[in-house]
């Protein structure tokens, strides 16, 4: 059990970082959109049934704190790795805050390099 906890913390940051920063590579742009597009899908439909916010490797990882006797759990991992890193009892509602803040930027950036840019570097001519 040990080794999952380990292992679902390792895609948690990994899936964070690459949601934040996987639009700058033009290498990793469409699936940058497609990852976004799963996270809010993640967030917002299943959200609907689970609780706005709902990701299922949250849900998974939670229940294997739970069989590893660690209860009493913040409601995302981002809050949760946040103090455990720290130490510092950070507010729920700072972090979502900051959540939605820093998705919707990296959002807006994956519509921007995959849509808009294409759009206006066709027209002009260059490449980029």
């Amino acid at each position: 059990m040990q080794l999952l906890d380990v292992l679902l913390t390792f895609v948690h940051l990994a899936i964070i970082f690459f949601n934040l920063f996987g639009w700058i590579p033009k290498s990793t742009r469409k699936f940058h959109f497609i990852s976004i597009l799963l996270t809010a899908g993640s967030w917002f439909v299943l959200g609907i049934w689970f609780g706005m916010g709902y990701c299922p490797i949250t849900d998974w990882q939670w229940k294997v704190k739970a069989q590893l006797g660690e209860y009493n759990l913040p409601s995302n991992f981002i809050e949760y790795f946040a103090e455990k890193i720290t130490g510092y009892n950070f507010s729920p509602q700072l972090v979502n805050v900051i959540i939605a803040v820093c998705f919707a930027l990296a959002a807006l950036l994956s519509v921007y390099v995959n849509f808009v840019r294409p759009r206006f570097s066709s027209k002009s001519g260059h490449s980029g």
